[in-house]
């Protein structure tokens, strides 16, 4: 099997949907000798935040010399970006051995989506690499994502907000039920900046549990100490004058939970000293989230897809706007048709100079057309752009070297754009 026909293959797999349950993974990895019970995990769950936070945590272990494989979702232009170890993604030969051994393991009559096979994949391949701990995003919900097949070390649950409500449920605390999934008996949890209802859900889950819960605000704090300095204070250790590779305030809250998972860790066989602390923390990589990719004028990228996220960056472009009264904003917006469009946009309005709404080469885009009813009014001058090269043509050609493009409302629509500016080839699946 080559790399091309291997991904072929497992694009061909989303003919079978998203299916949540966990039979199919356990069948799948029985028939493949159980490779998630070869190497200790971490594993982390959470609406927004759970990429940035498992990024910053596998880079503290790297820096501390371990072994370290990731695995994350989705990918922005290669596959190969999901599983990592050490920073390097699997090479494409692997891809199609692995493949072709995962298709010749699945029984007559079991039918794997794409995201069960990819993370089985990722499992083996981190079991034949030798890592000494594996660092696991949730996809979607917890309790019955593919991922939640493994014993973890710890856990920790990032964020709770509105997304995906066609498969979580449609309020908070229904979302933080599938959330809490994750959390196993006698496993530590820790929880990020979650409240109300949500909080009671994953607090009642971690107590019925018995889970040791350690909560942010409550049993560890991170803050800005100034200059891009970060003070942590946590139930075991302190840290003063941190700094973080990645922008953004909320990434102190995600670099608070990435620590207190590795204090959750500590004497269950994991340990990370203080320079690798401040190591990991100041060369963490994690593309797509606020992101600049260019100068003059500056092309930022971020896949904030709800509301909760959308709240997050605008809050950031605030204060870049304050920063460069004489810039301008404009908005290169392309969402997904199952999102919030007229929430998502709303903490935009008073910021944005003007908007360029364009779609992803998916089927599950919401075209222009669908974008410039929902939205579209809410911005003077409004354009579309039937595509997402069109879009950042138009934008590039309307700014100035002083001013801001913002790209947002889909990691897949920042994909594309990553494509675009790298000049490469682009995956056609990215969900």
């Amino acid at each position: 099997m080559t790399y091309s026909s291997a991904i072929e293959y497992l694009y061909g797999l989303q003919k079978h949907g998203i299916k949540l349950g966990l039979e199919t993974m356990r069948t799948l990895l029985g028939r493949l000798g159980h490779p998630e019970r070869r190497f200790r995990s971490l594993h982390i769950g959470g609406t927004n935040g759970k990429g940035s936070t498992a990024a910053m945590t596998a880079a503290m272990l790297q820096a501390a010399g371990y072994r370290v494989g990731l695995y994350t979702s989705p990918h922005l232009v290669d596959f190969r970006e999901r599983i990592r170890v050490n920073q390097t993604m699997i090479a494409e030969a692997q891809v199609a051995e692995l493949t072709a051994q995962l298709q010749a393991s699945v029984p007559s009559g079991l039918t794997p989506t794409f995201f069960e096979l990819t993370t089985a994949m990722a499992f083996l391949h981190f079991a034949e690499s030798g890592v000494d701990v594996a660092v696991l995003e949730v996809g979607m919900g917890g309790r019955f994502d593919a991922t939640n097949v493994v014993e973890p070390v710890a856990c920790a649950i990032t964020t709770i907000a509105l997304d995906h409500q066609e498969y979580l449920g449609t309020t908070e605390d229904a979302i933080a039920f599938e959330k809490a999934g994750i959390i196993k008996p006698g496993i530590p949890v820790v929880v990020g900046r979650i409240d109300g209802p949500a909080w009671e859900v994953i607090r009642r889950t971690a107590m019925d549990r018995e889970a040791p819960l350690t909560r942010l605000g409550t049993d560890f704090y991170a803050a800005s100490a100034g200059l891009g300095a970060v003070s942590y204070r946590g139930r075991s250790r302190e840290f003063d004058g941190l700094t973080s590779a990645l922008a953004g305030r909320h990434q102190l809250d995600n670099a608070a939970c990435a620590l207190a998972l590795l204090d959750a860790a500590e004497g269950r066989g994991i340990s990370v000293d203080e320079a690798a602390v401040r190591r990991g923390l100041a060369s963490v990589l994690w593309e797509g989230r606020l992101e600049v990719v260019e100068r003059g004028p500056v092309l930022l990228l971020d896949g904030a897809h709800n509301p909760a996220a959308a709240h997050v960056l605008a809050e950031y472009l605030t204060e870049w706007c304050a920063s460069r009264p004489e810039s301008r904003l404009i908005l290169v917006l392309g969402m997904m048709r199952d999102k919030d469009h007229a929430r998502f946009v709303e903490p935009f309005y008073r910021l944005i100079s003007e908007a360029i709404l364009t779609q992803v080469d998916m089927a599950r885009s919401a075209s222009v057309e669908e974008l410039r009813e929902t939205v579209g009014f809410r911005f003077s001058p409004c354009h579309v752009a039937p595509s997402t090269a069109d879009a950042l043509a138009l934008a590039k050609a309307r700014a100035t070297v002083q001013d801001l493009i913002c790209v947002t409302g889909s990691l897949m629509l920042v994909g594309e754009v990553k494509a675009l500016v790298r000049g490469c080839g682009l995956s056609p699946l990215r969900g």
